[in-house]
């Protein structure tokens, strides 16, 4: 059995906005989400900037029940509730046996960890939360989300690192595709933006310093970026068998055409030279969707940022693509939202679908001198309109786990 699996939902939670269309005209528009660090005092700090969810309101999101989850939670609730309105689906009538929810988090809730670790060693354990064990759960967003919309079918929480969202959506898609549900709510969330989740990275010497700019700080395959810099936020897609999205009349953003993933078996947390795992992952998605590198006219890149990926991601391209290399875009919207990590995908892939709706790639912001190795069509500073039939989503992840998405226009 194998059928088709459309795109027929949005819904994103953002440094750039807090809805999918908001998020989408500022990428267009090649602004950055990057700011300075609000959520604690940071002004000491070697790395002051984030890319953080600004004004957002877990209060008028859930009421008292917002004390019952963490950050990545609440902006996993939020983008899911868009989505579901999105895709005009019931809000009030449970979605029921035919529904799941694919959705995960590279850190989940390793805040709750934090702070209640500091009360335990400060009181002791009569002093810890009730709600401190499903508040850590990684996959509490995606059971929250199934509860919120009553989706009793199958549930699954990936936790990949940076490759997460993709995996999620990768999965969602083999799990329509083989019939064992009619629609996924499928992506990733994430809310490690608190001290000692910047702090690991920070000692990991892996994020940007570019303090005094924080809008410049992310800037993939420039000679200039000094690491990535790190976001927050959710996207979450709604992803639906084909005949079924017919039925209800509902409006298609996009086709899922194929998937793949596979580990480099290399290092915790570098590619290796020329990145073959990602080559073979993205040749090895190619297949599965049944399409030539040729078919492909963008892709929407993992670019972090950082010197580790970006030159051994451009010659995993090169190496996939072959000539058709120099007709192929390349861009990443990191540039403009920072790296969120498990939600990454999911912001991507909407990304990717708003690409093919409209028919423009976002663009690579801050892109002044390409570095050494990084010799494709970045789609440098402004959006580029093209005709787009086939665009594909590259997400790499810690431990050399990597997924890569290949979308479609909708079917005729």
């Amino acid at each position: 059995m194998s059928r088709r699996v459309v795109i027929t939902g949005l819904g994103a939670v953002s440094p750039l906005g807090g809805d999918a269309p908001t998020a989408w005209a500022a990428a267009l528009a090649g602004r950055s989400g990057v700011g300075r660090i609000s959520l604690w005092d940071a002004s000491s700090w070697p790395v002051q900037i984030n890319g953080e969810v600004r004004g957002f309101s877990p209060d008028a999101l859930l009421g008292r029940e917002a004390r019952r989850y963490e950050r990545f939670t609440w902006f996993a609730l939020a983008a899911a509730r868009e989505a579901v309105r999105d895709a005009g689906l019931p809000e009030a009538a449970p979605l029921g046996d035919g529904a799941g929810v694919y959705l995960g988090s590279g850190i989940g809730g390793a805040q709750a960890i934090a702070r209640n670790a500091v009360q335990l060693a400060a009181e002791g354990p009569r002093h810890l939360s009730p709600s401190f064990v499903p508040q850590s759960l990684t996959n509490m967003a995606a059971g929250a989300v199934a509860m919120a919309h009553g989706a009793t079918g199958p549930s699954l929480c990936v936790a990949t690192a940076c490759a997460t969202g993709n995996h999620s959506i990768g999965e969602a898609w083999r799990a329509i595709r083989d019939g064992d549900a009619e629609l996924i709510l499928a992506g990733g969330a994430e809310g490690a933006m608190f001290d000692l989740g910047l702090g690991g990275f920070m000692a990991m010497k892996a994020l940007s310093k570019r303090n005094d700019a924080p809008e410049k700080a992310s800037r993939p395959f420039d000679r200039g970026r000094d690491g990535f810099v790190m976001a927050e936020g959710a996207g979450v897609l709604v992803l639906e068998e084909l005949g079924a999205a017919k039925a209800r009349g509902a409006r298609i953003y996009a086709e899922v055409l194929g998937y793949a993933l596979n580990n480099d078996a290399h290092h915790i947390t570098a590619p290796p030279a020329g990145h073959a795992g990602a080559a073979r992952c993205m040749a090895r998605a190619l297949e599965k969707a049944g399409l030539q590198a040729e078919d492909v006219d963008y892709v929407n890149a993992h670019g972090t940022s950082t010197k580790a990926n970006d030159a051994e991601e451009s010659r995993a391209i090169r190496a996939v693509f072959g000539r058709h290399a120099d007709q192929l875009a390349v861009s990443s919207t990191k540039s403009m939202t920072g790296h969120m990590l498990g939600a990454a995908g999911g912001i991507e892939a909407i990304f990717c679908a708003l690409a093919l709706r409209d028919q423009v790639m976002p663009p690579t912001i801050n892109l002044d001198a390409p570095d050494e190795g990084c010799d494709l069509d970045y789609v440098p500073h402004q959006a580029k309109e093209r005709r787009l039939r086939v665009v594909m989503s590259n997400a790499f992840g810690f431990g050399g786990t990597n997924a890569v998405v290949i979308f479609g226009a909708p079917p005729a």
